[in-house]
């Protein structure tokens, strides 16, 4: 007789296996500790065998036959179910190993150590943040592009910029997976355009004489800490990236040379580039102006490791945000930043002063190659940019006492300057 529903929720267990055979080999397995577990016994190759189809009452009677029939049709077609089963679970536990996340972080062990340290920090980070949450647990292979974009509307709703930047490294994820046979095709392809243009802002600068004059005078009337006000006044005449002004230690400087050494670990590169470089030194020479800033600023943070240290610790550098926030309660807020100096430098010694252009991105702290295409080392090129940044000096001073702006004829290290 067929099973049914009653015998099967009623079925005690006994000291041994109980069978309660159904029909066509299906039958529930009773066992002493009292499972149920169904079973389908067939014959395939000459051979018997059971293929296991569930457990009850989690697989009901009915979902246990249409199963048994499933079975019996790939027989028929001479399919062992045994086997097809067999490769289903092998796909399944090659997918559970093929995660997003799991070929993300690959991807990220395998690139990141050709990239700077900041870069690869935020990469993983905005990935654990947004990504790995939403799509993260999925296999990478099954991801299709309204999955990623339906993840990208959350994020460009807080923030659109970072909603591109997300999309960009989910591209090189993808592109990484079908490289390695592990996805088809970059779904994030088909998601051009379906996000709103990426605002094409720049770090705020003033570039114009006049109005970079203003700005100087409002420097020098800051009322806030000195420390902030000396890295106000130090910003213009070194230009260098916030990070390396703000972490700048007293070890680096020689004031009495006019020089500020800065370890290559700490400037803004590529980590290929600073483990090629390692040991070496961003030398950067100061102005006159300049060292009598730190000289006034040596006798109250002197003591400190940092030139500028922070207001609440000495044992710490100055906030990432004090600069910016300086210049915004002077009312400068959405015109000019403390990234904003570099390019005020570069454009005012390039376009007005004519200053020639490889010294600047050497000041910068770019890597600038010579004519054969071989990078310049820390000491090429001093003495002309140690009178280049002198005579940017007393051209900023000329700014705040009003002179007349005259541009140099020819350029500087061509002639005069």
């Amino acid at each position: 007789m067929a099973l049914t529903d009653v015998k099967a929720r009623n079925a005690k267990p006994g000291e041994k296996q109980v069978k309660l055979f159904d029909g066509d080999g299906l039958f529930l397995l009773v066992t002493p500790a009292g499972g149920k577990r169904w079973r389908f016994k067939y014959r395939f190759g000459g051979k018997e065998k059971l293929l296991a189809l569930g457990t009850y009452p989690e697989v009901s009677l009915a979902d246990a036959r249409q199963r048994r029939d499933d079975a019996r049709k790939l027989v028929a077609n001479g399919v062992d179910p045994g086997e097809v089963k067999k490769a289903q679970k092998a796909a399944q536990g090659e997918q559970a190993a093929n995660t997003f996340e799991v070929v993300a972080r690959e991807w990220h062990s395998k690139f990141s150590p050709t990239w700077a340290d900041s870069h690869a920090y935020w990469v993983m980070r905005r990935l654990e943040q947004y990504v790995f949450p939403d799509i993260g647990a999925k296999p990478i292979a099954d991801l299709k592009a309204p999955d990623v974009l339906k993840m990208l509307r959350r994020i460009e709703a807080v923030a659109l910029e970072t909603a591109h930047r997300v999309k960009f490294v989910c591209g090189q994820i993808f592109r990484y997976a079908v490289g390695t046979g592990r996805a088809e095709r970059d779904p994030t392809a088909d998601l051009k355009g379906l996000l709103p243009p990426r605002s094409q802002k720049h770090h705020a600068a003033i570039t114009d004489p006049k109005e970079v004059a203003g700005l100087l005078r409002a420097i020098d009337g800051f009322k806030g800490t000195f420390p902030v006000k000396c890295a106000l006044q130090l910003a213009p005449l070194v230009f260098l990236r916030p990070g390396e002004l703000r972490q700048a230690e007293w070890s680096e400087f020689d004031l009495e040379a006019a020089e500020w050494n800065i370890p290559i670990e700490r400037m803004k590169l590529k980590k290929r580039i600073k483990e090629e470089r390692s040991g070496e030194k961003h030398l950067v020479p100061l102005a006159t102006q300049a060292v009598a800033i730190l000289k006034e600023l040596q006798a109250l943070t002197g003591q400190s490791r940092y030139v500028f240290p922070s207001a609440r610790s000495f044992a710490r550098p100055m906030s990432n945000m004090a600069i910016n926030a300086a210049l915004d309660r002077m009312g400068f807020k959405g015109e000019m930043t403390a990234h904003g100096f570099r390019a005020l430098a570069r454009t005012i010694l390039d376009e007005t002063l004519q200053v020639r252009i490889d010294l600047v991105e050497h000041q910068l702290g770019h890597a600038v190659k010579d004519p054969l295409g071989r990078a310049y080392n820390r000491t090429s090129h001093f003495a002309e940019r140690r009178k280049m940044m002198q005579t940017w000096a007393d051209y900023l001073n000329g700014l705040k006492a009003g002179a007349k702006v005259i541009p140099l004829r020819g350029k500087a290290g061509q002639g005069e300057a």
